[in-house]
């Protein structure tokens, strides 16, 4: 009977323990993570578990200590799956919903099971006194469901302590206190409960909550000395496969020894079976061939790649830099996928640079193109050509049918001029109905080309819903003197000073600028 009130007194200290870590971290609750409420959890269930076990014992009837088997049962049983799930938060491992109650399931089976075993025995094929030792010692035989339910609860307890073991090396030292605390709450009731299952403690009853105090002083003392619950480590795999850049690891020898989820997607045929592969041959087979476009050495390095993977273009920017640890070296490789950055850059480089309506060059693009190309054509001596273009009566086509029917306008002469042009010809809207051309050409060239255009935009007359709409243009032309200090701003006034001579001489006609003064060169009209 001493060892019976023994065994009592161990069991209750381990449950007023877990009680007292419960209501403790439930009252601080708001001050912790969110793995606080898991261990609140787990420690009500084995608070449950405690109890219920030392009431068994104190029974004397076989009716009572069914009472409080079952009570136990509602404690034992969830609590392995709940610290099981309790270190994975802890870990930083994803819980899924389904894990979760696939966790949660097995556990109310097995209380149904306990609570209804007088009417199929799949629990305990034999629940009662034993005859030799008497009251509260219990004399069982299991049955199927009590296998079944021996081996999740341990599996579970053995999951939760290899996941915590794997942690070790990659956990920084602040955190390995907390670890500890908890390798050992996890391997004390593991190894207690195995010894019970392979029948070498004492007869009759669950040795397991004996030695829950142990588990709860260490959780005690990891709360208070190294803050747990306030300070955590993430883990290293949730970092490294939570970055959305794709990152590869090299030894020494630039060798695979490492890479992350982000890689996995951005190169569908990176897999496992490639560690230790020298990264050359790597590159090959994920890019059908290619070769890695940066130097693996001591330096740090960047550039841009595109391709082409499972016919999906992408753009990537590529950073390689040394890797040194203690006495390990490596080489660190990052991939950004930059293509929507791209397109966008794109887009916006062509709406800054582009006319929206007729989507040739506007003024910007023309006097940032041209202030590259004039002085390389006046320091060469090369000739240089303005041609100003404009619309003749485009106000009156404005205020007769509307301002969209302006706008086709403006559209259906640009691309009658495009027809006409070379390809690479610098060609601009230049302000309202008025358009540009720059041409590395002598002045009868350019000439001769503004003729070309005014013959041919006669015509292509607009049609449109209501009628044909006769267009013609005006042209000024202009060439850059040679030996002379002229700017590309000069240029174009003379250009344009030969485009109004034009106008005032009954449009749909093109002027050369002259020094002493605009000669028409006249066409039938």
């Amino acid at each position: 009977m001493l060892t019976v009130h023994a065994f009592i007194t161990v069991i209750c200290t381990s449950g007023v323990l877990n009680l007292y870590l419960c209501l403790y971290v439930f009252v601080k609750r708001y001050n912790y993570t969110n793995i606080a409420n898991f261990f609140v959890l787990y420690s009500a269930f084995i608070t449950i578990y405690c109890f219920a076990s030392a009431f068994c014992l104190m029974a004397t009837t076989l009716e009572q200590i069914k009472f409080w088997t079952i009570i136990e049962y509602i404690g034992m049983p969830f609590s392995p799956p709940l610290g099981l799930m309790f270190i994975m938060h802890y870990l930083g491992m994803k819980i899924t919903r389904k894990l979760g109650i696939f966790l949660i399931t097995i556990p109310s089976i097995s209380l149904l099971m306990v609570a209804t075993n007088d009417l199929h025995h799949l629990h305990y094929r034999v629940f009662e006194i034993d005859p030799a030792l008497g009251a509260p010692y219990i004399h069982q035989e299991i049955g199927i469901w009590y296998m079944f339910h021996g081996v999740f609860t341990f599996a579970c307890m053995f999951v939760a302590f290899l996941l915590l073991l794997s942690h070790w090396k990659e956990t920084a030292k602040i955190y390995r206190l907390q670890i500890f605390s908890l390798i050992c709450g996890q391997f004390f009731p593991m190894l207690t409960a195995f010894i019970y299952l392979l029948g070498y403690t004492p007869p009759g009853f669950d040795p397991v909550p004996m030695v829950l105090w142990l588990s709860s002083l260490l959780y005690l003392w990891s709360i208070s000395s190294s803050r747990m619950f306030t300070l955590m480590p993430i883990a290293k795999d949730t970092i490294f496969n939570s970055i959305k850049d794709g990152v590869i690891v090299l030894d020494e020898s630039y060798r695979l020894i490492e890479f992350n989820q982000a890689c996995k997607s951005m190169f569908p045929k990176m897999n496992k079976l490639l560690f230790g592969m020298d990264f050359e041959k790597i590159w090959f087979i994920l890019t059908s061939g290619d070769t890695f476009p940066l130097k693996l050495d001591n330096s740090e390095s960047t550039c841009e790649i595109e391709l082409a993977i499972d016919h999906s273009k992408h753009i990537y920017q590529v950073r390689a830099s040394s890797l040194h640890h203690a006495n390990i070296k490596g080489v660190l490789i990052i991939f950004t996928d930059i293509t929507e950055l791209k397109r966008l850059q794109v887009k916006l480089e062509h709406l800054a640079y582009h006319d929206e309506l007729t989507q040739i060059y506007n003024r910007r693009a023309f006097f940032e193109k041209c202030e590259k190309e004039f002085p390389l054509a006046k320091e060469g001596s090369l000739p240089f050509t303005i041609i100003l273009m404009d619309i003749d009566h485009f106000k009156r086509v404005n205020d007769t049918y509307g301002h969209h029917i302006g706008d086709q306008l403006l559209k259906h002469v640009v691309r009658a001029c495009q027809t006409q042009l070379k390809e690479g010809t610098l060609f601009a809207r230049y302000g309202g109905e008025e358009f540009v051309l720059a041409l590395k050409g002598t002045v009868s060239e350019a000439e001769s080309l503004a003729n070309q255009l005014c013959r041919y935009i006669e015509t292509q007359a607009l049609s449109t819903a209501a009628e044909v709409i006769s267009v013609t243009i005006s042209c000024g032309v202009s060439e850059a003197i040679i030996g002379i200090g002229e700017t590309l701003y000069q240029l174009l006034h003379k250009a344009d000073e030969a485009l109004y001579s034009a106008k005032r001489a009954g449009r749909n006609q093109v002027h050369v600028y002259k020094e002493s003064a605009p000669t028409i060169l006249e066409r039938p009209i």
